[in-house]
């Protein structure tokens, strides 16, 4: 499995379990995800680790300092370090 952290801007969006679709975005030199619709954004993501499936699972939801913080599942392997 692979896991990707994503950005939530409130709380209430999402929930442990829900299955999600991401939108692809391109940058010059990154890619970064969505969380359909507009629910949640992923950091910028380099070329080489490129997530190959768009549907996944919601496996955590943290609050910190900072905001709200999404942790997705996807049936891929880990990315490269």
């Amino acid at each position: 499995m692979r896991r990707m952290e994503f950005k939530m801007e409130r709380s209430g969006l999402l929930k442990v379990g829900d299955k999600i679709t991401v939108t692809e975005g391109v940058l010059p030199s990154n890619y970064y995800y969505t969380i359909d619709p507009s629910l949640a954004m992923s950091a910028n993501i380099p070329f080489r680790n490129r997530l190959k499936t768009r549907e996944g699972v919601v496996a955590d939801i943290v609050q910190n300092a900072r905001g709200f913080y999404v942790t997705a599942e996807f049936d891929e392997p880990e990315e490269e370090a």
